[in-house]
């Protein structure tokens, strides 16, 4: 009986599995974790800008300006799925390395977490018409809060950017040796 409380103590003061991946990502596996977040981001942002030379610099109908993926596979493109999917992968990078980052680099990073949440409601809004096929706004097809005001391929380029943005303004301070760095448990920058 004894013997059954002692293995019970020392198995509640083991983290949960969550915990630890967690204590690694914003640890000694931080750095890495960043890395392929960036990875994925500079993707997609690769795709938009695909699209936009496609539609303003060759002149392509928005309705084939689906950037380099697109010309492969159409239907992945138009499905809200992978939009879907990649602003949720966004946004569960930015709250999994949030613990790591520091001082100023922590203010950019919220900023970019703040405008991504609301990214990621605006696919989700879009993701529940396609799946269920009433659009908001009278629409013929699914239809985003702004995109009531702005044509969706320059909004999702705009929001991408101003995730992008004070992401990489974050990354940047958090590289940077500073007093906020002593608080860090990564190794992405040396201490001052």
């Amino acid at each position: 009986m004894a013997q059954a409380k002692v293995a019970t103590a020392q198995r509640s003061r083991v983290p949960p599995l969550t915990q630890r991946l967690a204590d690694v990502l914003n640890g000694s596996g931080h750095k890495l974790a960043l890395q392929i977040l960036l990875v994925v981001t500079a993707a997609h942002w690769a795709e938009h800008a695909f699209q936009a030379i496609e539609l303003f610099v060759l002149g392509w109908p928005r309705s084939v300006a689906l950037g380099a993926l697109g010309l492969v596979w159409p239907a992945l493109v138009t499905s809200e799925w992978l939009h879907y999917l990649f602003a949720l992968a966004m946004l569960i990078g930015l709250v999994i390395l949030r613990p790591a980052f520091h001082g100023e680099a922590r203010t950019w990073w919220d900023v970019a977490l703040v405008i991504q949440v609301w990214h990621h409601v605006e696919h989700a809004l879009l993701l529940g018409q396609a799946l269920t096929g009433h659009y908001l706004f009278g629409g013929m097809v699914p239809t985003s809060v702004l995109q009531v005001f702005f044509p969706r391929i320059e909004l999702h380029l705009f929001y991408n950017a101003v995730v992008t943005l004070p992401m990489l303004t974050a990354v940047f301070e958090h590289g940077r040796p500073s007093a906020a760095r002593r608080q860090a448990t990564c190794t992405c920058a040396a201490r001052p």
